[in-house]
């Protein structure tokens, strides 16, 4: 339900990953609009839906997650608790996406805060960027963690056995940056956390390859990732005019047609899917908001991918190498299952987890997990 295209475009791409691609696919939200968008791809019967009357409008923030309880987001957190589903997709609002999934299905043991996880379109490989929004705010102990999770990340998405890790600063030299850079720089490079680290990595190098995962807090990376896009936005309708521009031009792109939709296709972010919000007890995979049919079957599968390959429990185990007597107190909200922060003033207790009266899909039971 969430997105600037949905329900039509979100479903139309559900759709295609089901037919084309052998996903299986829960569809979650207002049960007779899904139906009728269903009965126009002669698909009704072949998806499983769950009702959820409310879904969050694509202005709401972080407390949408408390406003909105059923909301078809948090309906779809219970059904992967319930391990009735494996991952989760939205292209809605990504403040009311990330909350609503933090509170849903609550952090990893000794994750002290998630990281979205992009993907780059470098060569020879795509390179990951993370963290992309979710925690502007970070330690130098959380840096290592984001490395870490996109380490694991990497392995299952570039199938890497050791992803070589890079830290996004101002400058190359291990004396670069703010005090939380230059601390994260002295642990990374201190070793003893299973992880490859190249050492500092600068904004001209986001597109070139240099590293297979590049970490930043969620400020930075955020800002690094949309002047890349509207960079790359700006490029393409400066090279479409230079091809359209007399008829020499426009044979010479007659001639480079193949070329210029390999790169085009190779720079879409549609190709890609969309961002992961990693560091959860559960695969949650943030589409973009104005993506249409072919971003979404692309999300989907994305998400069949990770859950498929295990990414909780990787990172599971790519975290429990960080976490040296040095990182000890980094554990402190493992028993309750927080996220591990102690509570802010006035800050409300997670919302327990209600009883399993979720609706049943109108055909069966979902698909269990991959």
């Amino acid at each position: 339900m969430g997105g600037d295209h949905a329900p039509a475009e979100i479903i139309a791409g559900a759709v295609e990953a089901v037919a084309e691609h052998g996903v299986r696919v829960v569809l979650v939200g207002q049960a007779p609009r899904i139906r009728r968008e269903l009965d126009r791809h002669g698909a009704i019967g072949k998806i499983p839906i769950v009702h959820a009357e409310e879904a969050l409008d694509m202005g709401e923030g972080a407390l949408a997650s408390w406003r909105k309880p059923r909301s078809s987001v948090a309906i779809a957190c219970h059904l992967i608790r319930q391990g009735r589903a494996s991952a989760l997709v939205s292209a809605g609002s990504t403040a009311g996406v990330v909350a609503t999934s933090r509170l849903r299905l609550k952090g990893q043991q000794g994750v002290l805060r998630p990281a979205i996880a992009v993907t780059l379109p470098t060569r020879p490989r795509p390179t990951i960027l993370l963290d992309a929004g979710a925690t502007a705010d970070v330690k130098p102990e959380g840096l290592v963690q984001f490395a870490a999770l996109g380490t694991a990340y990497a392995q299952i998405l570039l199938g890497l056995e050791r992803p070589t890790v890079g830290l996004l600063n101002i400058g190359a030299e291990p004396g670069k940056g703010d005090k939380v850079a230059k601390r994260a720089h002295e642990l990374l490079a201190g070793g003893g956390h299973g992880l490859e680290f190249a050492g500092n990595v600068e904004g001209h190098d986001l597109l070139t390859g240099k590293v297979d995962v590049i970490v930043a807090d969620g400020f930075t990376g955020n800002v690094a990732l949309k002047t890349m896009e509207g960079t790359i936005r700006t490029a393409f309708a400066e090279v479409r005019e230079a091809m359209t521009a007399g008829p020499a031009a426009r044979m010479g792109a007659l001639l480079q047609r193949r070329r210029l939709q390999d790169l085009r296709d190779r720079l879409d972010p549609d190709t890609y899917g969309g961002g992961v919000l990693l560091g959860l007890n559960g695969t949650v995979v943030i589409a973009h908001g104005a993506s249409k049919a072919r971003a979404i079957t692309s999300a989907c599968e994305l998400a069949h991918r990770l859950a498929a390959g295990r990414i909780v429990e990787r990172i599971r185990e790519q975290v429990a190498l960080t976490r040296t007597s040095r990182f000890g107190r980094w554990t402190h909200g493992e028993r309750d299952g927080t996220d591990g922060r102690p509570a802010e003033a006035g800050e409300r207790p997670p919302e327990p987890v209600p009883p399993a009266d979720l609706p049943e899909p109108d055909r069966g039971e979902p698909p269990a997990a991959p």
